[in-house]
């Protein structure tokens, strides 16, 4: 199996070298493509209007100057082009994609990129909480439970450009209560923020923050299961039809 990793913190991120390290439990032929920095937040965008610059490390190693979803074009069009993957991992992100957060999210944006050309396809994130070691990022529930997952995930039955989103819950190993499929959630918008302050010249800077991702009527989704201490997996499709809508929809503009 030829697998191709990516992420969202750039190459140099912690999350990625972990997610190499698993990668390699499953595969010898992994291989590295993903930002030169950090893309947090940059969806599923393309560089379009300026060139991208691919840099060589080594021989399984590149690093793009553009976005997540250019990283996995720019891997599976150029450095894989001769044998392309056949699984695409993106992070482990450094925190969570919940609901709304798969919007935005470099690392699901570059799973996506991967479904769309037809691979299977998985984006994993690791969550941080401060109510756990005081805020600071940990990896552990990403270490010891990302190889079950991933395997179950490439054994399983996938309807064609479906991907899956991963995510791991903030805890001690030991209060991982097991691995559920679960749907995407919702969460208040009112915890995106703009901060303002002025710089030294007097002008007004703006920088949008995030607040604590409070839960919104769906009990059963991805983020009350994460902080359940579940690993969540939502399987996730670039079609964003509102099927339910279309019958009525059409039934309102036909008068």
């Amino acid at each position: 199996m030829r697998i191709l990793i990516t992420n969202d913190d750039g190459i140099a991120a912690q999350g990625i070298k972990i997610l190499e390290e698993i990668a390699h439990k499953i595969s010898d032929d992994v291989t590295v493509v993903a930002p030169d920095k950090e893309r947090s937040g940059m969806a599923h965008s393309l560089t379009l209007s300026l060139p991208s610059r691919l840099y060589k490390h080594d021989d399984r190693h590149y690093s793009v100057s553009g976005t997540p979803s250019d990283s996995v074009v720019m891997g599976i069009k150029e450095v894989m082009k001769d044998n392309p993957p056949d699984l695409v991992l993106s992070g482990i992100n450094h925190g969570a994609n919940l609901a709304e957060d798969v919007t935005y999210s470099g690392t699901v944006s570059a799973a996506m990129e991967g479904a769309i050309a037809g691979i299977r396809s998985i984006g994993l994130s690791q969550v941080y909480s401060p109510d756990f070691k005081n805020g600071a990022l940990s990896f552990d529930t990403a270490v010891s439970w990302g190889e079950k997952v991933i395997r179950q995930l490439i054994d399983s039955t996938l309807p064609n450009r479906t991907f899956y989103n991963v995510n791991f819950p903030a805890c001690e190993n030991d209060d991982v209560k097991g691995i559920r499929v679960v749907a995407q959630g919702h969460r208040d918008y009112g915890r995106l923020n703009v901060e303002k302050g002025v710089d030294p010249r007097g002008k007004d800077w703006y920088w949008l923050a995030l607040g604590e991702a409070i839960s919104k009527d769906n009990l059963n989704g991805d983020l009350d299961l994460s902080y359940q201490n579940y690993v969540t997996v939502t399987p996730l499709a670039p079609n964003l039809t509102d099927v339910a809508s279309l019958q009525p929809l059409t039934d309102i503009l036909a008068k």
